[in-house]
Parts: C-alpha cells; sequence; structure tokens
C-alpha cells in the first residue's frame, strides 16, 4: 500500500521561504503522479502544484505561479515543494497526494503539514 509522510512545515514571515518534502512508499515511484494540495481554514482543499511520474511535466495553480517549485528525486521516493516569497494566504495545511499515472483520482495522501505565514 502507498503511503506518504510529509515533513517541513512551520512559522515564517511574509517574504520567506520553506521546502516541504514528502516521502513515499509501498510502489514504483516513478509510476505515481504527484501533487501538492492544501487547505485553509474555512476553504476547500486545492491544489498548488503538481509533477508528473518523469518529473518532465509540472503545473501550478495562479496563486502560486513563480513563487513554488515542485520537483521530485525518484531514486530517493521524495518529492519537494519549494515555496518562495510566502504571503499570510499561503497560510494553510498542506497535503501531498499521488496518483497512477495517466489517471485523474489522486488515491494516497499524506497526513499533512502546517504552514503558517506571518505578516
Amino acid at each position: 500500500q502507498v503511503q506518504l509522510v510529509e515533513s517541513g512545515g512551520g512559522v515564517v514571515q511574509a517574504g520567506g521561504s520553506l521546502r516541504l518534502s514528502c516521502v513515499f512508499s509501498g510502489r514504483t515511484f516513478s509510476r505515481y503522479g504527484m501533487a501538492w494540495f492544501r487547505q485553509a481554514p474555512g476553504k476547500e482543499r486545492d491544489s498548488a502544484a503538481a509533477i508528473s511520474g518523469s518529473g518532465s511535466s509540472t503545473s501550478y495553480a495562479d496563486s502560486v505561479k513563480g513563487r513554488f517549485t515542485i520537483s521530485r528525486d525518484n531514486p530517493k521516493n521524495t518529492v519537494y515543494l519549494q515555496m518562495n516569497s510566502l504571503k499570510p494566504e499561503d497560510t494553510a495545511v498542506y497535503y501531498c497526494a499521488a496518483r497512477v499515472q495517466n489517471t485523474r483520482t489522486y488515491s494516497y495522501w499524506g497526513q499533512g503539514t502546517q504552514v503558517t505565514v506571518s505578516s
């Protein structure tokens, strides 16, 4: 069974940076597309960034484009989210998610890591 474990959240001042990590286990990592979702208090969970199994294709929500970078290290079974120029509105619980390559649904989720950006 796929397991995802996130780390790297914390409290940072506006304008600062954080890097989230998510370690994947249980299956062949390169066969899974990965994504970072986030959920702010009182709001729905939305996708922030996604990456293909090979890492050759990425996509971003408009709200994070140019500030966040998703990447993956397949030999290390890890996906990252580098977050720069953080804003208070980036405050949320960030979740790592996995889906079998070329399918629509993210079937596997991590437990989430809190990111708080203070103004």
